[in-house]
């Protein structure tokens, strides 16, 4: 059995320590067959690195390196080429001086170890001198790759001056690879974010991004196919094991947990580094968002709580998906870019194509939903916890009232500065609170009379939910707030039955619950609930 590559990210190393390698060097042939400026967006921890570094021996001239892997018996002449690696997780980037002075340093290093003379102090300069220098030093011409392209930008998109300055210093920098064009074998940039090319890369208009082509979806990642072929030994080591009885229902786990990314709708590939974690650890859990969620992610989704319920059943076309725009920033591309979506369908039309996006996995599912959950409270995953355990026994057993009382509790420890006196925020934050508990919400229902606001479904038990606000002051007195509370149940109940937004239910075997909440506030909740067909009704306090 190989052992597993876990945060390894050498091939040589790899290759060389019997550690498991799903071949990608048909992509790299392909990648040095078809062009010459590629872009790749990927989220983090999903095998960027890893293919730098492959692509950077391929052109190291060692074909005995790759025996037994698809390049090795192809028609590659594996001719030697200088390399310029260029990682810029490793770059300071603290402000715009520190980040050209980091490059600069980094540039000079190379420059030191290749013995060239050279008096430029700009990175841009120093870059295109090394370039120059290096084709001439071993007369051929020179590959260029750089990761995490993004990652001065990404680090500051909580202070916009900063990211704003450190961009159009990338811009600079990067735009000297087009005047290379007759130095440059091949130039290969990776990153989480899709930056438009006018804003990072408006001097190297002709770079082919690869990011959405159907021929390299499956670059980076695990194919689904590949899973038994490579990890099928792993699989069974974990059958002596409590909790995995067979290699059917463990594969099936594996794949509901951490399979799901595609970038064509069709080809499906598993994350790496939670693959690899979760053999290592010998237990399903959620690896890939524990090295860190990114901050500027939730801070944006925190101020734009009605984005989640855009989430399901989110088409876009590439255009938006493209889009990363440090000054107005979408939630919906910036959770695709980083891993939170992935494309479930691609859908033609007479025009360009959209792609229907959703969350790809359970774990993926998890990460956002606790991060959520934990920022809007600001009370901390264990606070999350408690609530998903108190209201899933709520609602097991149809107790409404007991649900409503912890949900009266969240609500409550949402900061003041969040709230929005409107309908729509309270239906974000309930969709966005029984989402991140794990329960599986639908909302914006279509029924052929209109929408029902939200459902929820469980093994045995529908709920059908209308929500409804009513401004009411903070000065008002008891007497007028019941009476806004008891109009808004009763409208949100009567809405509920004239439409018949329970009829798609009836026949399903499953109790079904209409429920209405009425929003006055922060903490002012009220609910009404009849179970339909028994004529049981239920009011809270």
């Amino acid at each position: 059995m190989k052992k597993l590559p876990l945060g390894i990210q050498n091939f040589r190393e790899i290759k060389k320590g019997g550690y498991v390698y799903v071949d990608k060097t048909q992509y790299v042939y392909n990648l040095i067959e078809d062009g010459k400026y590629y872009f790749l967006s990927r989220p983090r921890r999903f095998g960027k690195s890893l293919l730098i570094d492959t692509i950077s021996e391929v052109f190291s001239g060692d074909r005995e390196l790759f025996k037994g892997l698809w390049i090795y018996g192809s028609d590659y002449g594996f001719k030697k080429h200088p390399v310029i690696r260029l990682d810029m997780s490793n770059i300071a980037n603290k402000t715009p001086e520190i980040l050209e002075c980091s490059l600069a340093a980094s540039l000079k290093k190379r420059v030191e170890e290749e013995g060239l003379g050279i008096s430029a102090e700009i990175p841009s300069d120093i870059f295109k001198f090394l370039i120059e220098e290096l084709a001439g030093k071993y007369n051929q011409r020179v590959v260029v790759l750089i990761d995490e392209y993004d990652k001065p930008i990404l680090d500051h998109l909580d202070d916009i001056e900063t990211a704003e300055a450190n961009r159009k210093a990338l811009r600079g920098f990067y735009g000297i690879l087009k005047s290379m064009d007759p130095h440059l074998e091949l130039t290969f940039i990776t990153g989480v974010t899709k930056f438009t090319k006018t804003s990072i890369f408006s001097e190297l208009n002709n770079l082919l991004d690869i990011t959405l082509t159907k021929e390299y979806a499956g670059i980076c990642g695990i194919a689904v196919e590949d899973l038994d072929s490579h990890f099928g030994e792993h699989i069974k080591s974990l059958l002596t094991l409590e909790g995995f009885s067979s290699y059917e229902s463990t594969l099936g786990d594996i794949l509901a947990w951490y399979d799901g990314y595609s970038w064509d709708g069709r080809n499906r590939v598993i994350n790496p580094f939670s693959l690899l974690s979760f053999f290592r650890q010998k237990r399903l859990s959620g690896y890939w968002y524990s090295s860190g969620t990114p901050s500027f992610l939730i801070s944006l989704i925190k101020k734009k709580p009605e984005s989640f319920l855009e989430l399901r059943n989110l088409e876009m076309r590439e255009r938006v998906l493209d889009s990363f725009d440090i000054r107005k920033m979408g939630v919906a591309p910036l959770l695709f870019q980083t891993g939170y979506l992935t494309v479930k369908e691609t859908r033609l039309h007479r025009g360009p194509e959209s792609y229907l996006l959703g969350i790809p996995n359970l774990e993926v599912r998890e990460a956002l939903n606790m991060n959520i959950i934990a920022e809007f409270t600001e009370k901390g995953d264990d606070h999350a916890e408690t609530a998903y355990w108190r209201i899933k026994e709520s609602l097991d057993a149809g107790n409404l009232d007991g649900m409503l009382g912890i949900l009266k509790a969240l609500f409550a420890s949402i900061p003041y500065q969040l709230h929005i006196d409107r309908e729509a925020y309270y239906h974000s934050i309930f969709y966005a609170v029984m989402n991140v508990l794990g329960f599986d919400t639908d909302v914006e229902v279509s029924t052929a009379k209109g929408r029902i606001d939200a459902t929820l479904e469980l093994e045995d038990a529908v709920y059908v939910m209308e929500f409804k606000y009513k401004d009411c002051g903070p000065d008002a007195s008891d007497e007028a707030r019941q009476r806004l509370a008891e109009t808004a149940l009763q409208e949100g109940m009567k809405q509920i039955k004239d439409r018949g937004y329970a009829k798609k239910y009836e026949g399903s075997g499953k109790k079904v619950y209409l429920a209405v909440f009425a929003f006055l506030g922060r903490d002012d909740i009220e609910m009404r609930v009849e179970e339909l067909f028994h004529n049981r009704v239920f009011t809270s306090p």
